[in-house]
């Protein structure tokens, strides 16, 4: 199991829950969130870079492009959105001071 991948168990059962970046909120309460994983190629042995899009419900519509969130699985709410975001971890104004602080230095 990946260390953003995580298995939490709940009433309702076991959900995974997993780290990614907002990348899309022009649908009304629907956030697309990518999750990049590295992952090893199997016959040439470097490490490839794996891009999955999740669409994942945003009640509040709260989500900006760019911030780091953290969804859940959750029941299907339409044919293609089965997570929801359970917080914010990071907005994208913070990314975006930190690294511009780091590149300072």
């Amino acid at each position: 199991m990946s260390p953003e991948t995580t298995q939490t168990s709940d009433t309702r059962g076991s959900r995974r829950t997993i780290l990614g970046t907002v990348t899309s909120t022009k649908m009304d309460k629907t956030a697309v969130i990518t999750v990049i994983r590295r992952v090893r190629d199997r016959r040439f042995h470097k490490f490839v870079s794996r891009r999955v899009k999740y669409k994942a419900h945003d009640e509040n519509n709260a989500a900006k492009v760019g911030d780091l969130v953290e969804i859940m699985e959750a029941r299907p709410m339409s044919r293609t959105k089965r997570w929801r975001i359970v917080r914010t971890i990071s907005h994208a104004a913070d990314i975006a001071t930190a690294q511009a602080g780091e590149g300072q230095e």
